[in-house]
């Protein structure tokens, strides 16, 4: 049996795509996520995903009612304005309304008035690093701080995120209700990046005929989706939350990249980046991109800037502390262990065979040095390049790394399905890669 040619797939994908004008996807998305959350609701051991399950399965079966209505209007009115793409995009918000803000506003009041099993523990992590931020002027606990407290809370005590995180908890530092839930501020950050990553594709197309505008604003509207609807970003961000404002920033910078903004698509990628390490290997890719266009210096000026300028601080004040959080803890070296133990290849490698680490730390080097050859010979020239590296590279290091969770995969799912939103919204003009950074370069 012969594997089918990347076209073939991309054909299929795109007819299952635009069946019944993207209704037929919508329904699937809709009625399987239902399902999920029903289940989760069912199921989950851990109380803050039953909470979101019993909400959210509400508002997936809703929305799937809504579009099995659709569908019979598209077979018997097809000239309805209910079947169009603008429905779709009202469909698509009340949908992330339902299952994502209104599980994040219920589980906050709820913690506020008492309940403790209404928050996951990166919500207490980051808040208290924005309360040691605000006494401290550094999130981070050192070692022998964290080796004080009780057993039970040394994991609690551990900050794995890059200092700008933190900025998320300085509203309950400030005062303790439920508007100043992190969650609140993951989700309005994440709502203004995805906002603003919108607003630039649509303003910075050239006249289309009306057929490729309204591909365009479909694919755009898939892409919207897989960052908010789908049940692993929504129960994300209403029971935890912290990867959805640094997924906005990596789609807003894309979005940026896109519309030939180089410097801006830097310093979004650099927000990211002083939130979290996953928008590190982004940022690296955009940056090979930039040099394609002549404009590395932009893009690796807020890219690297940004969270560099996030670090110094933490880094005056206590750089023991910033090392044994940012970097021993991930690695497996602190007081305790990480429990992100979901069973990719990477920890099965890791905790089944002899020596089974360092033979999973050599398979992720492989896997980095693979996509860095990849980026030398041909590097991406294109947007839509640029996502897809990103996005089939960061599953490869999900699949491989030693610790990891299911939840992570938001991010390859999400970049995947943003890139064909990405295709041409400008004719700007590409720069020859010079032979020293591009080898035999070919157009991607």
């Amino acid at each position: 049996m012969t594997a089918d040619h990347p076209n073939d797939l991309r054909r299929r994908w795109q007819t299952l795509d635009t069946a019944a004008g993207g209704l037929t996807l919508d329904l699937g998305l809709y009625a399987v996520s239902a399902v999920f959350a029903t289940i989760t609701a069912v199921t989950s051991t851990l109380l803050p995903h039953r909470a979101w399950g019993a909400v959210a399965a509400v508002g997936y079966l809703l929305a799937a009612l809504a579009v099995v209505v659709q569908l019979l209007l598209r077979r018997h009115r097809p000239a309805s304005r209910l079947i169009g793409l603008p429905a779709r995009w009202a469909l698509t918000g009340f949908t992330w309304a339902s299952t994502a803000l209104l599980p994040v506003l219920w589980q906050s009041v709820e913690r506020a008035t008492g309940r403790t099993d209404r928050a996951q523990e990166e919500v207490l992590v980051v808040e208290q690093a924005g309360a040691r931020l605000l006494e401290h002027g550094t999130p981070y606990l050192g070692r022998d701080a964290i080796a004080a407290l009780p057993p039970a809370e040394q994991l609690l005590g551990y900050t794995p995120y890059q200092p700008g995180m933190a900025m998320f908890g300085l509203p309950r530092a400030l005062t303790d209700t439920w508007w100043t839930d992190a969650r609140v501020w993951f989700a309005v950050g994440t709502a203004l990046a995805l906002a603003l990553a919108v607003a630039t594709l649509r303003a910075a197309r050239l006249p289309a005929p009306a057929g490729a505008d309204h591909r365009r604003d479909a694919a755009l509207l898939r892409g919207v989706q897989a960052a908010t609807v789908l049940p692993i970003c929504a129960l994300t961000l209403a029971t935890g939350g912290d990867d959805l404002p640094v997924l906005a920033l990596c789609l807003l910078a894309l979005a940026l990249a896109a519309a030939d903004r180089p410097g801006r698509a830097g310093l979004a990628v650099g927000l990211a980046g002083a939130l979290k390490l996953f928008a590190w290997p982004i940022a690296l890719v955009l940056i090979v991109w930039g040099l394609t266009r002549r404009a590395g210096t932009r893009v690796a000026a807020g890219a690297i800037g940004l969270p560099v300028a996030a670090l110094l601080p933490a880094l005056l004040v206590d750089r023991g502390a910033l090392s044994e959080n940012v970097l021993r803890f991930p690695l497996g070296h602190g007081l305790v262990t990480s429990p992100a133990q979901s069973p990719f290849p990477g920890y099965l490698i890791a905790t089944t065979l002899p020596a089974g680490r360092l033979i999973a730390a050599a398979l992720l080097v492989a896997a980095g040095l693979a996509i860095a050859v990849r980026l030398y010979r041909r590097p991406p020239r294109t947007a839509v390049a640029t996502a897809l590296i990103c996005g089939y590279g960061l599953l490869a290091a999900i699949a491989l790394m030693p610790s990891t969770r299911f939840g992570y995969l938001l991010y390859p799912l999400a970049l995947l399905t943003w890139a064909p939103a990405l295709h041409r919204t400008v004719d700007a003009p590409t720069i020859p890669v010079p032979d020293q950074l591009s080898g035999r370069a070919t157009s991607v």
